[in-house]
């Protein structure tokens, strides 16, 4: 299990590293609705480990699913990574607002599948959906004002 935490983890720790030195751009662009800065690195790390968790318990099934629930699940690991890319070192909020939208439709399909494994991985992403619409909003918003 602390295999699969640590390839979540280490996706979104990556992709930080890349983006670090652009993040000062958050401070510098137009919002409407905007969680303080601290809180993203927090919600980030719980919602990577859970993916970790669920996608070992994925792993570890028998279910005739268990293929395309961790294909799906890398390929939003793999969105997921880019996002931070384009929304912070390119600074190309559409596509970064077309890469979220890309991103909900991947995780809603691994929920999907992760459930159709077990139910506990399954229900185990919701919280990474709730955050994940409430950044494709947040987004959205920043792509209109900027």
């Amino acid at each position: 299990m602390i295999k699969s935490i640590l390839i979540s983890l280490g996706v979104g720790i990556l992709s930080t590293i890349l983006t670090m030195g652009n993040m000062n751009i958050y401070s510098e662009i137009n919002t409407i609705i905007s969680p303080p800065k601290i809180l993203f690195p927090i919600v980030w790390t719980i919602l990577y480990i859970l993916m970790g968790i669920s996608s070992y318990i994925v792993y570890k099934s028998d279910s005739k699913y268990k293929h395309d629930a961790l294909l799906i699940y890398t390929c939003q690991l793999i969105v997921n990574f880019f996002w931070s890319i384009i929304f912070f070192n390119l600074r190309n909020f559409l596509l970064a607002f077309i890469f979220i939208l890309v991103l909900d439709i991947l995780v809603i399909l691994m929920i999907y599948y992760f459930y159709k494994v077990s139910k506990k991985a399954g229900i185990m992403q919701i919280p990474y959906l709730l955050w994940l619409i409430f950044a494709t909003i947040l987004t959205y918003q920043i792509y209109l004002l900027n």
